[in-house]
C-alpha cells in the first residue's frame, strides 16, 4: 500500500527531484547520529548563547548578534547572503542543492527595560538597559545548531536537498520575517521549522494573533502653561483623548480582541504645553480582518481626538503580522521527534535556582521537575503574536516549545531572562536543537510526510492571497528609538 501511495505522489510529480526514501533504521541512526553530535558542541554553542544574551540587542539593532551567529554558519561552510530584504541584520544561510528545500527560522532580538542578571533576584545589569526575557539568545543559537548538524549530515552524504537558515531580526514587534517573506525570500521553500523558548515542551500548536500596530503622533502649539495657556493647544490632550476613546471602545468590539499602548512621548515638563506627544498601539485579534477593522477604528478615534484638541495627528504602520496557521501533519512529526530527544533534567542547584524563581512568581506554578516531560500533543490558544504567521501563509510551517526557563516562569519577565542566562536555558536550548534537526532529517528523507503537510498547507490556505498587513512600508528600522 505504501509502495503504491508513492508511486502515485510520484506521478502527481509531489515528489520530483527528492531522494528515495532510506530505510527505517538507516533514518534511525541518522537521528541518532544528529542528537550525538549536537550535544558534542554542548559548550560551543553554549558560548554563542551567552554572548548573545550580554548584548542584548533589540529589533534591527542585532549587528553583533546576526554578525556572530553568520560567522557560526560560514565557518561550517554555509554561504550566507547578509542585509536581505533591506534589513542590515537579517540574512539567508545556505548549503546543498537540489529538493526539498528546508528552512530554520533563527531570532536574536531582546526586548527593551528588561535588564537583569543570571540569578534569581531581580537586578538589572548595569550600563545595559535591554534583555532577553523572550529567550531569543537561545532561539538564535539552536536554529544554527540544527541547520549545521542537517549541512554536517548532506556534506557526509547521508541526506540530499537544500538548508536554509534565516536570520530573522525584530520579531518583537517590529516584524522582520514580514519584509522577508514579502521580498520572496522563501519561495521555493518546502518546509519551514522553527522554535520558541517556553516553561515547558510540546510541539506548538499554539493559536496565535494577527497583529497590526502604529505610532500615533500629535502636534500641538507650546506655551507657558501657567502664564498663557490659552495660546497653546497640547499634544498630549490629544493623545489622552485617543486613549479614552479606545478604552470606551472596548466595549464595543469582538471580545477576542486586545488592544495595548504605550506613551512614547508625553512632553518635556509640565509648565510647558506640550507641542509634540505620540502613542505607541497593538490591535490584536485571531481573525485578520478583525484586526484591520478595529484598527481603522482606532485611526478615527485619532482623528477624532486631533479635532477635539485643536491640534493635528499623523501615525506610522510599524508592523503587522497574520495569525499562525498550523500544520497539524507537521506538528505530530515534530513533536514525536521531541518524545525522543526528552525534556530538561536539572541538576540540584538548578532545582534550588528554579524554586526560588516560583517562589519570586507571586502564583503556584507547576513542578520545577516537570521540566523533563513533555506535554501531550494538544491545540491550545497562544495569546501572543509572531511574524512566524506569516511565514506560515505561504510555506507549510512547524514549530517546537521547550523548557528553557523554570516551569511557570511567564515570557517577559526578569525571571526570564534569568533563566535565559543561566544553564537551565542551554539545555533548554539544546533539546530544541535536537527536536528541530531530527524533524529536518524527516523532512528530507520522507516525501509522504512532506506531500500531506503541503495538502493540507494548500488546503487550509485556499483561496487566500498572502498580502502584508503592514503594506508596502520600508522596514522599521527606527522603531526602537
Amino acid at each position: 500500500m505504501k509502495k503504491h501511495y508513492l508511486l502515485c505522489l510520484l506521478s502527481a510529480g509531489l515528489l520530483a527531484s527528492h531522494p528515495a526514501v532510506p530505510p527505517t533504521a538507516d533514518v534511525e541512526a541518522l537521528k541518532s547520529q544528529a542528537i550525538q553530535d549536537i550535544q558534542a558542541r554542548y559548550t560551543d554553542y553554549r558560548q554563542t548563547a551567552l554572548r548573545i544574551w550580554s548584548f542584548a540587542e533589540v529589533g534591527y539593532k542585532e549587528t553583533k548578534s546576526s554578525a556572530l551567529l553568520q560567522k557560526s554558519l560560514r565557518d561550517n561552510g554555509f554561504s550566507v547572503q547578509a542585509g536581505v530584504a533591506d534589513i542590515p541584520t537579517a540574512f539567508v544561510a545556505t548549503y546543498g542543492s537540489g529538493k526539498p528545500v528546508i528552512g530554520i527560522l533563527a531570532e536574536y532580538d531582546a526586548l527593551p527595560g528588561l535588564s537583569q542578571q543570571a540569578g534569581a533576584e531581580k537586578k538589572p545589569v548595569a550600563g545595559l538597559h535591554s534583555g532577553h526575557g523572550c529567550g531569543h539568545n537561545l532561539f538564535g543559537t539552536a536554529s544554527v545548531a540544527a541547520g549545521i548538524e542537517l549541512k554536517k549530515l548532506i556534506k557526509e552524504g547521508k541526506l540530499k536537498g537544500t538548508i536554509k537558515v534565516y536570520g530573522t531580526p525584530a520579531e518583537e514587534g517590529g516584524s522582520g520575517k514580514v519584509y522577508m517573506v514579502r521580498a520572496g525570500l522563501f519561495d521555493g521553500v518546502d518546509a519551514v521549522v522553527h522554535w520558541h523558548p517556553n516553561d515547558e515542551n510540546r510541539a506548538m500548536m499554539n493559536n496565535y494573533l494577527a497583529n497590526s500596530s502604529a505610532k500615533f503622533r500629535f502636534h500641538g502649539i507650546a506655551s507657558h502653561a501657567a502664564a498663557s495657556p490659552e495660546r497653546g493647544r497640547s499634544a498630549l490632550d490629544g493623545v489622552e483623548a485617543l486613549n479614552h476613546m479606545v478604552n470606551m471602545m472596548r466595549e464595543h468590539i469582538p471580545q477576542e480582541t486586545r488592544i495595548h499602548y504605550v506613551i512614547t512621548n508625553g512632553g518635556k515638563a509640565p509648565n510647558v504645553v506640550p507641542e509634540f506627544a505620540e502613542v505607541y498601539y497593538y490591535v490584536r485579534h485571531p481573525n485578520r480582518d478583525n484586526v484591520k477593522d478595529v484598527f481603522a477604528r482606532v485611526v478615527k478615534a485619532a482623528e477624532g481626538a486631533a479635532l477635539g484638541t485643536g491640534t493635528t495627528m499623523d501615525y506610522e504602520i510599524i508592523g503587522g503580522t497574520h495569525d499562525l496557521l498550523l500544520n497539524e501533519t507537521l506538528a505530530m512529526a515534530a513533536q514525536r521527534n521531541l518524545e525522543r530527544v526528552g525534556g530538561v533534567t536539572y541538576s540540584p542547584q538548578e532545582l534550588d535556582f528554579g524554586k526560588k524563581i516560583q517562589a519570586s512568581l507571586g502564583f503556584p506554578a507547576p513542578a520545577v521537575e516537570s521540566a523533563a516531560t513533555i506535554a501531550p500533543f494538544a491545540t491550545l490558544d497562544g495569546g501572543g503574536s509572531t511574524d512566524v504567521g506569516d511565514v506560515s501563509y505561504v510555506v507549510p510551517t512547524v514549530g517546537l516549545l521547550t523548557a528553557t526557563w523554570i516551569p511557570g516562569t511567564p515570557a517577559h519577565s526578569w525571571q526570564a531572562v534569568a533563566c535565559s542566562g543561566q544553564e537551565i536555558g542551554t539545555k533548554g536550548m539544546l533539546v530544541a536543537a535536537k527536536a528541530m534537526a531530527l524533524t529536518g532529517i524527516d523532512l528530507l528523507t520522507d516525501p509522504s510526510l512532506l506531500a500531506k503537510a503541503t495538502s493540507e498547507f494548500k488546503q487550509d490556505v485556499g483561496n487566500y492571497v498572502y498580502k502584508p498587513l503592514l503594506g508596502d512600508r520600508k522596514p522599521a528600522l527606527n522603531y526602537r528609538d
